[in-house]
């Protein structure tokens, strides 16, 4: 079997001077693929270089994280300029956080319409950060119909309902990970009546740990454990649930 992990920030401190390592037992375990989005600048140089040195691996993206949005939002912004000239796969992580702090909102906003705009330009997905958040990036993306938009809702926690809404607003996929695996998520239950065509798998490393690891630093190699609870979720086997968000992730990311 086959996966991808669509959301993975392997070059973050917790993995420091262990990424390599962390990279390989991904790809033993079959995480033959993995994304890494974009948080700011202070870490940007590191996420290319491993990248640069898994190529074929790794594939970096380039984006202003929401919580990375403060009084100085629009130099942050200038800085990703020097980085459009390298490969990437998709604008992201992108878009707005209620949870931390609701003082940069509108900043958050006008961040998260200029790097849309940009992903429209360039004809790449966005992936999306929604926590506490994901009405107001609904009405951005209103705003923004006349944009052709593609993406990822990284680590989705909404109703059948906004997944349905998102998918009238552009071509939508839901990002789906450690978090299935806990007791009373609801996504548990949310991920019955969504299309597995519409599913991707994540990991979202060094942050949610899935059981039966959890408490313990998140790494990409413990994707399958997120795709073993999607398929008794529902009611697939497991390796159909690799084989289609793998094909999933190939058609949204180009890899």
């Amino acid at each position: 079997m086959e996966f991808i992990d669509t959301h993975a920030h392997l070059y973050d401190e917790a993995f420091s001077g262990e990424e390599d390592q962390a990279i390989a037992r991904s790809v033993e375990a079959g995480v033959s693929k993995i994304i890494f989005p974009d948080i700011d600048s202070a870490t940007r140089d590191l996420m290319f270089e491993i990248a640069g040195r898994h190529e074929g691996t790794v594939f970096p993206c380039l984006g202003l994280h929401p919580t990375s949005i403060g009084a100085d939002w629009e130099q942050e912004m200038e800085k990703l300029e020097p980085w459009l000239s390298k490969p990437i796969w998709a604008i992201g992580e992108i878009g707005m956080d209620c949870y931390w702090s609701k003082e940069f909102i509108r900043e958050q906003q006008a961040a998260l319409k200029l790097q849309l705009e940009l992903a429209d330009k360039l004809s790449l997905p966005v992936i999306i950060h929604s926590r506490d958040s994901t009405e107001l990036i609904i009405n951005v993306l209103k705003e923004c119909r006349q944009l052709s938009l593609r993406g990822v809702f990284h680590a989705f926690s909404g109703s059948v309902e906004t997944f349905r809404e998102l998918q009238k607003l552009g071509d939508w996929y839901i990002g789906i990970g450690g978090v299935l695996t806990y007791k009373k998520a609801s996504i548990a239950e949310t991920v019955k009546e969504i299309p597995l065509e519409r599913i991707l798998l994540e990991t979202d490393s060094p942050y949610l740990t899935p059981v039966p690891h959890r408490g313990k630093r998140n790494e990409s190699s413990y994707v399958p454990h997120i795709a073993a609870k999607l398929a008794e979720q529902t009611g697939k086997s497991i390796e159909e649930v690799a084989a289609t968000t793998t094909e999933n992730a190939r058609t949204l990311f180009g890899i």
